[in-house]
């Protein structure tokens, strides 16, 4: 099938009260690993690439792997471009075949942020593509942030409110404590934010930098009205231990498919428990005949 609004999907794990995992991927292997990992658990799933990774492999190439990938598994998938502060290159992934985009304006003052939010929700929503905004700042795990320091690069509930009704996002990332890449610190979320944001903003809620956030945390943060849960260092990791150790057994090994095999494996197995974690296994049924 066509790749397809994940709004169709979101809005329904709101209801069940679970979540939708979203993979970032970067190449051929983690794309066919995150389709297959989904279509065995049944799961809608959103495939997204970052800025970064469209410079990597291409964005008519990505597009293309992840179309094929949706022709052939019957499950919806959508294709998304994650923490994009680039207009130009949110227009090249929409009149590339992507089906939902992310304007990352986080760094920016407010006012900036929604001037271009809005700007790219006017072209998006002409074309049916929904949009993801961010209001406050998810850090890398790297930052040497203290305790005041980092509280105050937190969504502000009444902000983001404000935000929302401003640009007329259709889903808002918020930060509550969570950063990209290793944590090199046990995550502490804050659910009361969460809840107070919750309160006040009805477009689905997606949590960044879940790798690497215990299973009992992202369930509460379901529980509390996340929607969407970004992974993406947590499939780095197994595919690079799974190519490192073929090296180790095989030092003069030069055959791509011996070592991207066994990765493609290690990341679909990681997919898999993250959709259960998710709770959207088997939700790819229930949306039969929906998308």
């Amino acid at each position: 099938m066509a790749l397809i609004n994940p709004l169709k999907f979101l809005q329904k794990a709101r209801e069940k009260g679970v979540a939708i995992a979203a993979f970032n991927v970067h190449n051929l292997e983690t794309i066919q690993a995150v389709a297959e990992g989904a279509a065995e658990e049944r799961a809608p799933v959103i495939i997204q690439t970052t800025p970064g990774t469209l410079k990597h492999a291409g964005v008519e190439y990505i597009a293309a792997c992840v179309k094929v990938a949706a022709e052939k598994h019957n499950i919806p998938i959508a294709l998304h471009v994650d923490h994009c502060p680039s207009y130009n290159t949110i227009v090249q992934c929409i009149r590339n075949g992507y089906t939902s985009v992310m304007i990352d304006g986080s760094h920016l003052p407010y006012e900036e942020n929604v001037a271009l939010v809005k700007k790219v929700v006017e072209v998006a929503h002409s074309v049916g593509v929904p949009v993801e905004g961010e209001l406050g700042r998810i850090g890398g795990a790297e930052d040497d942030l203290t305790v005041d320091e980092r509280e105050a690069t937190f969504t502000v509930p009444e902000e983001a409110r404000d935000f929302v009704e401003a640009t007329g996002v259709d889903t808002l990332a918020i930060a509550i404590g969570t950063a990209h890449g290793v944590y090199k610190w046990e995550p502490r979320l804050d659910f009361k934010r969460l809840a107070d944001i919750r309160k006040l903003v009805d477009v689905p809620l997606v949590l960044h930098g879940a790798s690497g956030v215990d299973d009992e945390s992202i369930r509460k943060a379901i529980a509390g009205g996340i929607c969407k849960i970004n992974i993406a260092t947590e499939l780095k990791i197994p595919m690079a231990e799974a190519i490192q150790e073929v090296f180790r057994a095989k030092p003069g090994e030069n055959d791509p498919r011996k070592y991207m095999g066994p990765a493609k494996e290690a990341v679909k197995q990681v997919v898999r428990n993250k959709i259960r974690l998710c709770g959207c296994n088997g939700l790819a049924d229930e949306l039969e005949g929906r998308w």
